[in-house]
């Protein structure tokens, strides 16, 4: 019971609020200067565009971008955290694939079989002509292929 009276003084609580507020901004408003009547000099076109005489004034200068240069480049691809120093683990943390690629058996131990198998397999690979010697030119199909830099295509 208690619980419904309480409730019902504080609903009238709040909609005694509410009217005071409504009032006192009517009184403001009441209170406000008319605002000014336009003459017929003064009219302005509503669907004019506003314009201003700007011939004194300069804006600010646009910011420069600062072009990083190749060895800039180079360093943030292992600057990970971006705090201008490269830790061991920052720098080891980019050759992981290539690891993972040479331990076969997951074992987190590249040992010599495991490299052997994978760099003569690689060997046979280039060696088009099976002579077990790499010219040049067969050598040069070990390069690794150009990056493109595709933009992606859009789906508008």
């Amino acid at each position: 019971m208690n619980r419904v009276i309480l409730g019902a003084f504080a609903a009238l609580l709040l909609v005694a609020l509410g009217l005071f507020w409504v009032q006192g901004r009517a009184q403001v408003e009441e209170g406000a200067p008319p605002p000014e009547a336009e003459s017929a000099e003064q009219a302005v076109d509503p669907d004019a565009l506003p314009s201003a005489d700007v011939a004194d004034l300069t804006g600010p200068a646009p910011p420069e971008a600062s072009e990083l240069t190749r060895e800039q480049r180079r360093f943030f691809r292992y600057d990970r955290n971006r705090d201008l120093k490269i830790t061991r683990n920052e720098m080891l943390s980019t050759r992981t694939d290539g690891f993972r690629r040479l331990d076969t058996d997951g074992n987190n131990l590249l040992t010599f079989e495991e490299w052997a198998i994978t760099t003569g397999t690689r060997f046979a690979e280039m060696d088009a002509n099976g002579d077990k010697e790499l010219t040049q030119a067969e050598f040069a199909t070990s390069a690794p292929a150009p990056r493109r830099t595709s933009r992606p295509s859009c789906n508008c």
